[in-house]
């Protein structure tokens, strides 16, 4: 019984090891069962409870190892140890039962190591999973920024589409400049060819160069000479302009004091002569200006007109045009008609253009057509003060010589003239040529006279026509000077060639004078007569002044003046503004624009004569490539109104500027 014990030691050791392998495969088993729902999440449970058997396999281990040392020494282990033995027993019983179990649990096992292996394959997905994951956030976050980008860029779009709007005129102005820069290598090219013709001329001419540099070079020494010369000769001459002036000055006192001696000699004669009761009606001093002229007297024996339709009469202007062999578009013949009606706030219109462009004959014809008196007044190019306009007393013979002008002025005056000027009748007075003579020194102080005119219903009171009456200086027995009024029976019209011989017009007669310009002509036109004209009859001024009262609604003055405000700021960006009085006579011009058939809006028709005539003008000589913009913006506008013609006539003198890069005005052709 002894001799086996160690055999018994070993089988209840064996046992108790298969005891506790069977306890954990149980465990594990129970363990695993558990774990089917979340084999991973219960991996690290598992291996605790494993390595706790563990720990428990080693206690009994250790508790057996101290059975066998008690065994040798106490007789009693033998009960135990046939306990121990029929519980080997009941365990290989228990053994042998749980067969099925173990199998199980071998199954278990082999589940655990699928599992195993699919969590090392989830890991490794898990893994690329990640980095896929890291990846996309990435590229989420790249993502975020190009949608902040294209929100960046969407911006920009918007404003580079704005910016390229603005700058469509520019690129206009570069197409326009494109085909000048084109022309301009034409010409370059041209230029290069007789550059190469003329560098054969300049070898040769270099050789003839050297000798006058030579020639200069012994001159220079002479010239030196001659300058110190001319310095000592200089300060002589200044010496003796000094006397000569100093002189001049005393002749020039001496010849006022002698005109004045003589007129007061002539005065005293006449005196003289009318005490002694030898006075005549030659004595008069204002016999010279009561003589009328040719045109008032033909203007007295007019029939009077019955019309008082205006388009009836401008119908009749019209026949008159085409008698003559005239050709003028109703729209040039609506814009003078216009232009003389407003002669309160404009004084005067002026026809301007290329000589035999029918300035001087539409003024005529027109006057003709609607029974208006007209005097032609040549002007002559010596004139240089207002007695050439006016007429001048001569003292010698003590009498005025007055002009034609002047006669008409006093036949047409009924404040100054009561028993002799001709009433209810109108006169045109034309200044043919204006400009062949400075217009400021003969004709500024008559404008300013006609500027000076107070309203039509104030111009019965002499204090408040004191200012716009002329002064003749015509001496009188009772010292009273002779005044003279130009009224506004009175219609000033003037015609102006453009050529080396002549003056340009001051800004002082352009701001006051509406200026319709006549484009050169397209084609000739035979001017044929068509019909014959009809009757001359006298136009009554109170007719006359029927037609030129306002006749625009207040809607349509508010949109004229809205527009005009813009005609302001136009302007204001050529560097050339205009203030109140431009403005109120363009509305003037709106407001008494006649009702014409086929004529849409009236308000947009008068406004673009008035860019033609009051604006242009005011353009000579503005930099054509630095107002590009502006000139841009003014067609613009014009086009608005509706006048392409005018806007193309805009375009086509921009252009014309090439040669000296500024802007002439070159009129509207209206065919």
């Amino acid at each position: 019984m002894l001799t086996g014990s160690p055999l018994l030691v070993l089988i209840v050791g064996g046992s108790l090891a298969f005891l506790a392998v069977v306890q954990f495969w149980l465990a594990t088993r129970h363990d695993h069962a558990v774990s089917i729902q979340g084999p991973l999440e219960e991996e690290r449970a598992i291996f605790a409870r494993i390595a706790e058997k563990r720990a428990t396999l080693a206690d009994i281990e250790n508790d057996l190892q101290k059975r066998r040392e008690a065994l040798a020494v106490v007789a009693d282990v033998q009960a135990e140890v046939d306990a121990l033995t029929r519980k080997r027993d009941e365990l290989l019983d228990e053994w042998n039962q749980m067969e099925d179990r173990r199998a199980e649990v071998l199954a278990l096992r082999r589940e655990l190591e699928e599992a195993q292996l699919a969590k090392l394959t989830f890991d490794a997905e898990m893994a690329t999973a990640k980095a896929d994951f890291e990846e996309i956030r990435d590229r989420l976050a790249r993502a975020e920024r190009l949608l902040e980008r294209v929100a960046e860029l969407q911006q920009q779009h918007d404003e580079i589409s704005k910016r390229i709007e603005e700058l469509k005129p520019e690129l206009l102005k570069l197409e326009d400049a494109q085909a000048r820069v084109d022309r301009l290598e034409k010409q370059a090219d041209a230029l290069h060819a007789a550059a190469a013709q003329m560098e054969g001329t300049l070898n040769a001419r270099q050789a003839q160069l050297a000798e006058v540099e030579q020639a200069l070079r012994s001159g220079r020494e002479a010239v030196e000479k001659v300058r110190e010369d001319l310095t000592r000769a200089e300060a002589d001459r200044a010496a003796a302009e000094i006397e000569r002036k100093s002189l001049q000055a005393a002749v020039d006192r001496l010849k006022d004091a002698r005109t004045a001696l003589e007129a007061r000699n002539a005065l005293l004669e006449r005196k003289t002569a009318a005490a002694s009761g030898g006075g005549t009606e030659e004595d008069d001093p204002l016999r010279e200006l009561k003589v009328q002229p040719q045109v008032v007297s033909v203007l007295r024996d007019w029939n009077t007109s019955a019309i008082i339709d205006e388009n009836e009469a401008l119908h009749r202007v019209r026949l008159n045009f085409d008698a003559t062999g005239l050709s003028y578009p109703d729209r040039t013949l609506r814009a003078f008609h216009t232009a003389m009606k407003v002669n309160e706030s404009t004084q005067m219109a002026v026809l301007a253009g290329i000589s035999g462009t029918g300035k001087s004959q539409l003024p005529r014809q027109y006057a003709a057509g609607m029974g208006i008196g007209f005097l032609q007044v040549p002007v002559q190019p010596r004139w240089d003060s207002p007695q050439d306009l006016m007429g001048f007393y001569n003292y010698v013979e003590g009498r005025f010589r007055p002009t034609d002008m002047a006669r008409a002025l006093w036949s047409m005056d009924e404040l100054n003239n009561p028993d002799g000027a001709l009433r209810d009748r109108m006169l045109m007075i034309l200044l043919d040529e204006m400009n062949l003579a400075r217009v400021e020194y003969y004709f500024s102080d008559f404008l300013s006279r006609l500027e000076s005119r107070p309203a039509p219903s104030d111009v019965g009171e002499p204090a408040r026509r004191k200012d716009a009456e002329i002064e003749l200086e015509i001496p009188t027995p009772d010292g009273k000077v002779p005044r003279l009024f130009p009224g506004y029976n009175l219609l000033f019209a003037g015609t102006m060639n453009e050529d080396e011989s002549t003056q340009s017009l001051s800004d002082k007669v352009v701001d006051r004078a509406n200026v319709i310009r006549f484009a050169a002509p397209r084609q000739i036109i035979s001017g044929g007569s068509r019909g014959k004209p009809p009757a001359t009859e006298a136009l009554k001024r109170s007719t006359w002044e029927k037609w030129a009262k306002p006749r625009r609604s207040d809607s349509e003055r508010d949109t004229a003046q809205r527009k005009i405000e813009e005609m302001v700021d136009i302007m204001k960006a050529f560097g050339r503004p205009f203030g109140h009085r431009l403005g109120r006579a363009m509305l003037s011009y709106v407001d008494r624009y006649p009702l014409t058939e086929g004529v849409p809006n009236i308000v947009n028709h008068a406004l673009a004569d008035q860019v033609e005539m009051r604006l242009l003008p005011k353009l000579r000589g503005i930099e054509v490539e630095a107002r590009y913009q502006e000139i841009e913006k003014l067609r613009s506008f014009v086009t608005a109104l509706g006048d392409d013609a005018l806007a193309d006539a805009i375009k086509t003198s921009s252009e014309a500027a090439e040669a000296t890069g500024q802007f002439v005005w070159l009129g509207v052709s209206r065919g």
